[in-house]
């Protein structure tokens, strides 16, 4: 018996006899179990991987009557498709953070600066619908996935303290479970930072504790080098990320206080253009091609700015453009008129998002929360109220230099 828009149809079974060599045959039990399994939504997860220059392989759309965002044209071959998503698949979660209702432009920033990894929680297309029809809270299904209380894992930056080091000591080694269980020192810098006892250290400076033996983790804590990036959860939701067979990984983390972060400039034209130089150049530490901020005039509206010569270019008016072609990223610039934003960060900075595998416009609040943009890394495609995002990134960069 199902229930169809307020109405019962009653469907009449034919008998049936029992065998005891062969069971029950019952077609009303099928029936029933057919019913139950379309009442019990099952959210799916899945963790796409790609490599540098490599895409996704998926496109992003706000589907029509504002029925969620969906899957569409999985490539083949794609990390996508490796994934396991379908089209037609709705995304609740975009790296453990709930998005139905959020800002369509705002999710594809969020998965455009993701960087290597990506984890998508989805709903299958029919049990979408069917639980929107039945009022059923898309949110709560998506904690109930989880299987109890999880919290993301969080990110710390640690300056060592001259007397007390960082404040913290690896109280035990579960060796089975690769657990690294943390002591914090009170009134120490990890303390102050955020971290508490009891924490289970993840990461340390971009390397996984699981890859690493104890003696090296309690070197690194104790005689490193003046600071430490370390990644940390409590020993609860590390139980929920296991039980999810979900890795742990800085992209899922909740930032507090990381140095090095992005910084939004915005220029107005002077009489003789910006006054800086913009350069493509190699880096060997981080193995790619950059562009960098050069010969900042002293007096002009890039030195007025904060412009600091040195620094690499993430975004140009909000656009990502590390992956652009130099002319693509001069010509945006001269279309832009007399004012332009330019988003940037050190070459440390950039290398400690390197170690981290995502992008240093990750944790920018400017560059999440900005309206709505062209988005041309990603491309973006409209068809009447449809948003269409795909995501891959753009060429490489050529040879060129620029004066601006």
């Amino acid at each position: 018996m199902r229930s169809i828009s307020g109405r019962q149809d009653v469907i009449e079974l034919p008998r049936f006899t029992f065998n005891p060599k062969e069971g029950i045959d019952n077609p009303a039990l099928v029936i029933t179990d057919d019913f139950e399994s379309d009442r019990n939504l099952q959210p799916k997860l899945h963790q796409l991987r790609r490599v540098e220059g490599q895409n996704f392989g998926f496109y992003l759309q706000r589907a029509t009557d504002n029925q969620g965002l969906q899957i569409t044209d999985v490539d083949p071959w794609s990390p996508a498709e490796h994934s396991g998503l379908k089209e037609g698949d709705r995304v609740l979660e975009v790296n453990d953070e709930y998005v139905v209702n959020m800002d369509f432009y705002k999710v594809a920033r969020k998965i455009q600066s993701c960087g290597q990894h990506l984890f998508l929680l989805v709903l299958k297309r029919a049990d979408y619908e069917q639980a929107v029809c039945s009022g059923v809270d898309l949110q709560m299904l998506a904690k109930a996935y989880k299987g109890g209380p999880c919290c993301r894992p969080r990110l710390y930056h640690i300056n060592r303290h001259q007397h007390c080091g960082l404040g913290m000591t690896l109280s035990s080694v579960e060796v089975l479970k690769r657990h690294c269980i943390l002591s914090i020192r009170t009134g120490g810098p990890a303390e102050k930072a955020g971290v508490r006892s009891g924490d289970r250290l993840v990461w340390i400076n971009g390397v996984r504790t699981s890859n690493l033996t104890h003696n090296f983790i309690n070197k690194s804590l104790k005689k490193s080098a003046d600071s430490v990036t370390v990644l940390v959860i409590d020993g609860e939701s590390e139980s929920c990320y296991i039980r999810r067979k979900m890795p742990i990984l800085p992209v899922l983390a909740v930032d507090y206080n990381l140095p090095y972060s992005a910084k939004t400039m915005h220029l107005v034209k002077g009489p003789d253009g910006y006054g800086f130089l913009l350069r493509q150049e190699k880096l060997l530490d981080i193995q790619r091609t950059v562009h960098v901020l050069r010969e900042v005039d002293k007096g002009s509206p890039a030195e007025e700015a904060g412009m600091i010569a040195g620094d690499l270019l993430l975004a140009v008016n909000g656009e990502p453009v590390e992956c652009m072609e130099h002319e693509d990223i001069v010509q945006r610039v001269r279309k832009s008129g007399t004012r332009v934003s330019f988003t940037a960060i050190s070459i440390p900075g950039r290398r400690l998002f390197k170690e981290l595998g995502i992008s240093p416009l990750f944790f920018h609040d400017e560059f999440i929360n900005q309206d709505d943009c062209v988005l041309g890394q990603i491309g973006i495609q409209t068809a009447q109220v449809l948003h269409q995002l795909y995501f891959q990134p753009s060429a490489r960069l050529n040879s060129s230099n620029r004066r601006t």
